[in-house]
């Protein structure tokens, strides 16, 4: 086989794969976005021992083996994150948000693309600060993400130095404990609020047997094509209370995508009552 033939065969593969995360997660890559997957790709095809994407598409799409579909997946979701993100949402989130909450005998917040957890803890963090750290015995929240190692990692509560850029010192002197050299875990008051689990929010509708009071759902949606935005919105919508909330990016809009979610400040939307 010539190099043309080589490279019109990848570029095939690179398709079905794309097509194939977009299908199944909702993960949108464009195409000034493709050196990005490619190079993401690539680790995945040496880690399973492939030598080309031609054999990784045949792994996911035709044998459909689980453990290199989840490899796939985990390489094409984004993970970066940090405690605290977002500062000015957080804030709309304790002043707005917790107040209502106050009187609640219980509390159940989502967090639908929690990452490695650091937005998990991040709230129950801000709910112990703003409601007292007893309240926290009353608050219970869910952390999702497609991504099984991240959930594992949220799962141990261990974080190093560089994910505390925009964390108070004062904060982390209270909530987490130095372990290891520049790593620090979410005390244990902070943890057992949090339960964390692997799912995706294509899996619609979401089975979830009693609502959501709060859901934050930031910096994921914009992975998600226009279609899949709306259907995940709507469904999220599904799950929450009348008078629940939604908690989104700043630089994540959804106002123009049709869905039934009231618009109230910055990053912060409501159900209707």
């Amino acid at each position: 086989m010539n190099t043309m033939e080589v490279s019109a065969a990848e570029r095939q593969a690179y398709e079905l794969i794309r097509n194939w995360l977009s299908s199944r997660c909702g993960i949108s890559y464009p195409e000034h976005k493709s050196p990005v997957l490619r190079q993401r790709l690539a680790r995945v095809t040496r880690g399973f021992g492939y030598t080309n994407l031609n054999e990784l598409a045949q792994g996911i799409l035709n044998e459909k083996i689980e453990e290199v579909q989840l490899a796939v997946m985990h390489a094409a979701s984004t993970n970066h994150t940090y405690f605290f993100r977002e500062p000015e949402v957080l804030r709309n989130f304790q002043d707005m948000i917790l107040n209502d909450l106050r009187n609640r005998r219980e509390v159940r917040i989502w967090s639908a693309a929690a990452s490695t957890g650091d937005e998990a803890y991040s709230i129950a963090i801000l709910f112990a600060e703003t409601l007292g750290i007893e309240a926290l015995g009353r608050l219970n929240i869910l952390g999702t993400d497609i991504s099984g190692p991240v959930v594992e990692r949220a799962e141990m509560g261990v974080f190093p130095k560089r994910q505390f850029a925009q964390t108070d010192p004062d904060l982390l002197r209270r909530y987490f404990e130095p372990t290891g050299i520049e790593q620090f875990r979410v005390i244990e008051k902070i943890r057992r609020t949090c339960t964390f689990r692997r799912m995706n929010l294509m899996a619609q509708p979401y089975p979830f047997s009693k609502p959501f009071q709060v859901v934050f759902c930031r910096n994921i949606l914009y992975y998600f094509e226009k279609a899949d935005q709306t259907k995940t919105l709507e469904a999220i919508y599904d799950v929450t209370e009348p008078g629940g909330w939604l908690v989104t990016s700043v630089t994540e809009s959804i106002r123009d995508l049709g869905s039934r979610w009231e618009p109230v400040t910055t990053g912060i939307y409501r159900r209707a009552k």
